[in-house]
């Protein structure tokens, strides 16, 4: 396997050490199973103290900052902070997501509260206007909002014995709230005599409109209604950060260290001063408390968390300990016992058992601890420090052996080395000193050379050698213990080295970006056994990667729960642990190591555990060696549905364009023709860029799409019926269930969805405001009132609505590469599937989110592109076609079995009531039965195949099928080269539609006497189509290069053709066969014309600024129209052949004697004649209406004509 695909071992999160009391309040409580759940970065812990072990919710993508627990105490809100922060509701039993609130709140949630019934859910923003929004949080759907106030609003409760109140408290101010309808009103508390306007930071509800609230000076505030009516003079000796009523009474919790317990009629019962214990200290304070029973739990600043038992309240149970505020830097793994140490800006160091998940040492020291190293024999432990010195301990006794102070910047990195002789101590000063450790610590060398601070450093095995890494991207070697600089690569060339946590050098080039010149990966480290590396970075993740890398851009695994940047991650000695430190979290995590040999019988428990994805949407596939995807998908990923100029803008142009006109002109503008045209036909079909966009309605016509046209026809009749909603190009279509409604997505910049009805053309629904740029695929659900939908956006957002009320039930960031195809699960509308480039997904809906699991392809398989998906007979099973050609067929994520079912892609499969039908790139359409053991009839699409009744010519033979579907005793499949062909179940194939392939139609020409027109396009070809009824392709002639413009002959025998590398050829207009070509210029042709009469000269224009004339009789050029100072757009003859009348790019209006070539000038009067005397006249606009892949046919409401609509 290629060393840049991402390793098959896996990390487990074990154990999260700390506990988030910064900042915070109310943030801890016992749940049904009398488990402990709280929070900590971004990771939602649910502890069971007898056990001692943990269960994790990673749900949030940032820090959590404020928790709910549900009346029935097994449901639990968390809210977090960011730029589009959310807020999940998840079971602490099985720690899955039961619903996601979003798009209200922006830069966080700072509180939240179930109402009594847990129904409903408030929550407090941390926008400029403290936004206060109440949920119901199952449907995810808002009920009202309303502004909190302008200053933070730290707590709110609802009032459990009136259902329809509130309480909310903050800076200086406390509000009383009514919820009425969708109507949120709020009233000030009015604080009178009986105490002082001050900040309340907390409150809890009592019966008979009673409000206890705790205040910034300590003091308890006695509520009635919006009025305070008595005061608790100094309940605590400073704020009270937490106010817990339970049914024995009240809990309060206080800076003060002291947590305080009252009766229901808040008379004092007992009084627990946490400083005071054993386990106490001054400065200790109380941010969170929860009484329950005969137990207490109080969470303090310093993330810690006691439990206390009633009847033994003077000795309380540390229970989890953590880093104070400040950031941790410092981390290192003990080199012979299952120990981390680590140190932070709090100015402690401590030592973690990673057995017993416990903290069994700690020192306080005098200054911010930045880097931490153990010596190789685990006798002494050094610190660097923030102020440029360090300090050794012994680890047994935790006492100091020496402290030395030589630098005046941090130290940033130490380390041992491995004979345990020296101590290499790098500082912000840009130098490493070096440091005897028998000699007590005697400086023995200095390295310099580095430009910039010193970031990382690794020995040698035999400690002759160091390696460094500094600010300025540079690595550096040296002789050791002298400091000499190496500047000769030779000699470094064959080094071992002890570890490696440098994050620069040829063995780690792996980790970073291919393309981009970044500097945010934190650290480092290396597993030499199990040849794997480590990383941490700035981003919140710790990732897996194989080791060595030499290739930039290698694959990885990525884990989650660090909410702010992972500041140092290291193996524990034996490989069974990787510990990762946050930054401003201040958090240790500890993961549990699955090797590559255990990794099977871990493989579904760790996908299952973990709500994100371990392989990220950065890192697509866990292989390197991805096969290259298939010529024809990677050609539709490179197509952009973006617009310079969208319909939406024309409005606003139109009207410059307008002024322009005023300006320039008084002259009245004429009024418009009589006559109108009306859309009559349209020969194509899109499938160079869709899939599954082709069905049966529920009458048996046909219905698909073409351009921004909806279109419904009768095979039997051969007419067409149009849908003409949309103002840009549908890219996606579903049918409804019943089969009578229609659902199309386009192309926009505000794109929108129409669902119209199938028989009387009109629109039942438009849903807009969440996609950008287009929708790419969408589904209805089994019983047709949702509708999945996902956006061409650089997430490709995927969107469930429910489309009658046009409102957004749940959106999700679907995948940073394409999707290709959305279905929703038959049996459950709550659950779907998405697959495109290398993945598939599975969704459930989580009230106004989804959360979603990676598909699992297996750790011996190959990532690959999913183009097609359907469900099969369960709910748990789906049936996916591959980019090689195989059938997947999961159970819930995992797949149980492949099929090899086409050559090629298979872009289509349609799910029957016993069995299924796919089609492919190789033009095969293959029935199968319901298991997809075996096939049961093939059907191979071949011109010889073609039945007698078919419009038009098959182009090629097995043309790549790109939609395919049953019905009527017949399939149905529309292919890439825009062709719609229906297949009988005995084999003959009858080609109803057919249009233009990928690429614009610019050329198009009229028969002079037929009822026939002639088109050239960018696919290559050249094709005559009959006006008349039956509306076929007449022939087709495949051309060396793309075609921009055709004309008949005046005698319509002959064709002119200009295509676009400058080159023209004029062929029988009856059997397309070649009569005489030319290639005079370089750029292509533009417009070409045939002089009237008996058509002996061709006029042909170009993006060379000139207009050649020939002489057909004689077939030579026999002049050149020069002058334009830009492109050729349109030429006109005067109806004599003297005279041609040219547009150019630059707006002008040129003329030319013919056929010399020699320029005119022609007076008003003259031109008057002239544009009377012409048939046709050509404003100089080159903003000309292109077309993709298809032919319009507009029938003109006044005289019985046909005019074609390029």
């Amino acid at each position: 396997m290629a060393n840049g695909a991402a390793p098959n071992c896996h990390l487990r999160l074990e154990w999260v050490y700390g506990y988030r009391g910064h900042q915070c309040r109310n943030n801890l409580y016992y749940t049904a199973s009398k488990e402990i759940v709280y929070f900590v970065a971004g990771v939602g812990v649910v502890y069971n103290t007898r056990e001692h072990k943990q269960k994790f919710f990673l749900g949030h993508n940032d820090d959590i900052i404020s928790l709910a627990l549900h009346p029935e105490r097994t449901l639990v809100a968390t809210g977090q902070v960011g730029k589009e922060p959310h807020i999940c509701v998840w079971d602490t039993y099985n720690v899955q997501t039961i619903s996601i609130l979003k798009d209200v709140h922006t830069h966080g949630i700072a509180c939240l509260a179930f109402d009594l019934d847990g129904q409903r859910l408030v929550s407090v923003g941390l926008d400029s206007k403290n936004t206060i929004c109440v949920w119901d949080w199952k449907k995810g759907r808002v009920l009202a909002t309303a502004p909190g106030h302008t200053d933070r609003v730290f707590d709110i409760s609802w009032d459990l014995h009136q259902p329809n109140k509130m309480i909310s408290c903050g800076v200086k101010h406390i509000k009383f709230w009514s919820l009425c309808g969708n109507a949120l009103t709020a009233k000030r508390g009015v604080f009178g005599k009986t105490g002082e306007l001050q900040t309340i930071l907390c409150l809890a509800c009592a019966r008979d409109e009673i409000t206890y609230s705790g205040a910034l000076n300590g003091d308890i505030y006695v509520w009635k209604g919006i009025n305070l009516v008595r005061t608790v003079h100094s309940a605590h000796g400073s704020g009270i950060f937490s106010m817990n009523a339970c049914e024995e009474g009240f809990a309060t919790g206080g800076r003060d260290g002291c947590v305080r317990l009252w009766d229901l009629n808040f008379q004092p019962i007992t009084l627990i001063d946490l400083r005071e214990t054993d386990q106490g200290y001054r400065g200790l304070s109380v941010r969170s408390v929860c009484w329950q029973g005969d137990h207490i739990l109080v969470g303090t600043q310093d993330s810690e968390i006691f439990e206390i038992v009633v009847h033994e309240r003077n000795k309380p149970f540390l229970i989890m300990q953590g880093h104070c505020e400040g950031e941790l830097w410092a981390l290192a793994a003990h080199p012979t016992k299952p120990l981390a140490v680590t140190g932070s800006d709090d100015r402690s160091v401590r030592i973690w058992s990673l057995i017993d998940h416990a903290l069994i040492a700690r020192c306080n020291m005098e200054e911010p601890i930045r880097c931490v190293a153990v010596s190789s024999d685990g006798i002494h432990l050094a610190l660097g420090m923030k102020d440029g010195s360090f300090t050794v301990l012994r680890i047994r006794d935790m006492t100091e052996v020496v402290h030395i102070k030589d630098r005046k910047e941090a130290i940033h990195e130490l380390k041992y080395s491995p004979d345990g002789t020296y101590l290499a101590v790098g500082s912000n000063d840009s130098s490493v000193d070096i440091y005897g450790v028998l000699q007590r610590y005697k400086k023995v060398g200095e390295c310099f050379g580095s430009l910039s601070f010193i970031t990382h450093m690794d020995w040698s095995t035999d400690s002759k050698y160091l390696q460094t890494n500094d600010g300025s991207g540079k690595r550096l070697f040296y002789n050791m213990p002298s400091g000499k600089e190496i500047t000769n690569k030779e000699e470094i060339k064959d080094v071992q080295w002890s570890t490696w946590t440098c994050v620069l050098g040829p063995d780690v080039n792996g980790i970073w970006p291919k393309y981009l010149d970044v500097n945010d990966i934190n650290s480092v480290d290396a597993n030499f056994n199990d040849q794997v590396l480590v990383t941490a970075d700035d981003y919140g993740l710790v990732k897996l990667f194989r080791y060595p890398g030499f290739k930039k851009g290698a694959k990885f695994k990525k884990y989650m729960g660090h909410s702010a940047h992972v500041t140092n991650v290291r193996w524990s000695y034996d490989y069974q642990w990787v510990i990762s430190i946050g930054g401003a979290d201040h958090s240790v995590f500890q993961w549990q190591f699955i090797p590559e040999r255990k990794s099977k019988e871990f493989l579904h428990i760790v996908l299952q555990e973990s709500f994100a994805d371990s392989n990220s949407d950065q890192s697509d596939s866990d292989q390197s060696d991805v096969p290259e995807l298939d010529s024809e998908i990677e050609q539709e990923i490179q197509i952009s549905y973006h617009r310079q100029v969208y319909k939406e803008d024309l409005p606003q142009l139109k009207e410059k364009c307008k002024e322009k006109r005023q300006a320039a002109t008084s002259k009245k503008r004429e009024k418009a023709p009589d006559s109108s045209v009306r859309l009559h036909f349209v020969h194509g079909y899109r499938g160079y860029d869709c899939r599954s966009n082709l069905y049966y309605t529920q009458t048996g016509e046909i219905v698909y799409h073409v351009a921004a046209v909806g279109i419904v026809y009768n095979r039997q009749q051969n007419i067409q019926r149009f849908y003409l909603g949309h103002d840009d190009d549908i890219v996606c279509l579903a049918i409804h269930p019943l089969k009578d409604y229609i659902s199309t997505g386009q192309v926009s910049r505000d794109s929108a969805i129409h669902i119209w009805d199938a028989e009387v053309l009109k629109p039942l629904s438009i849903l807009k405001g969440h996609h950008q740029f287009g929708v790419c695929a969408i589904d209805f659900s089994a019983d047709g009132k949702r509708l999945a939908s996902v956006g061409l956006d650089q997430n490709h957002t995927i969107v469930l609505w429910d489309w009658k009320k046009g409102e957004k039930l749940s959106s999700v960031r679907g995948s940073a590469d394409k999707i290709f195809v959305v279905k929703m699960n038959p049996y459950i509308p709550d659950k779907l599937v998405t697959a495109g480039i290398k993945h598939i997904k599975f969704w459930q809906r989580a009230g106004g989110g989804l959360t979603g699991r990676k598909g699992c392809f297996g750790s011996l398989r190959k990532t690959e592109t999913i183009m097609c998906a359907v469900y099969g007979w369960t709910e748990e099973m789906v049936f996916s076609g591959t980019s090689v050609g195989d059938v997947c067929i999961w159970k819930d994520m995992f797949i149980i079995k492949r099929v090899k079912a086409h050559d090629g892609p298979i872009f289509s499969m349609h799910a029957l009531e016993k069995g299924f039908v796919t089609g492919g790139k190789d033009g095969v359409v293959v029935l199968w039965d319901d298991t997809f053991e075996r096939y049961l009839k093939t059907y191979s699409i071949k011109r010889s195949s073609l039945a007698p009744g078919s419009k038009g010519l098959l182009l090629e033979d097995n043309p790549s099928i790109r939609a395919i579907t049953l019905g009527h005793g017949h399939v149905l499949v529309g292919t890439k080269n825009g062709e719609i062909l229906e297949i009988e179940k005995s084999g003959p194939v009858t080609l109803l539609v057919q249009g233009h392939m990928e690429g614009e139609v610019w050329g198009l020409a009229v028969h002079p006497h037929l009822p026939i027109c002639a088109t050239v396009s960018d696919d290559k070809t050249l094709r005559i189509w009959d006006l008349s009824p039956s509306h076929c392709m007449l022939a087709i002639r495949k051309l060396k290069k793309s075609g921009r413009c055709c004309c008949f002959s005046p005698d319509g025998k002959s064709l002119a053709v200009g295509l676009n590398d400058g080159s023209f050829l004029i062929v029988n207009s009856d059997t397309l066969e070649d009569l005489v070509s030319f290639h005079h210029r370089k750029e292509h042709i533009s417009d070409i014309r045939f002089s009237p009469g008996p058509g002996k000269y061709l006029a042909v224009a170009s993006y060379d600024n000139f207009v050649d004339i020939y002489n057909i009789m004689s077939s030579k050029r026999v002049g050149i129209c020069k002058g334009a100072s830009s492109y050729i757009t349109h030429l006109d003859w005067d109806k004599r052949g003297k005279l041609l009348q040219v547009n150019s790019g630059a707006k002008e209006q040129l003329f030319f004697e013919a056929p010399r070539g020699k320029p005119q000038i022609i007076n008003k009067t003259e031109l008057e004649i002239f544009l009377r005397c012409n048939l046709m006249e050509v404003q100089a606009d080159n903003g000309v209406a292109r077309a993709v892949g298809h032919l319009g046919l507009w029938r003109t409401t006044g005289p019985t004509a046909y005019l074609l609509n390029q």
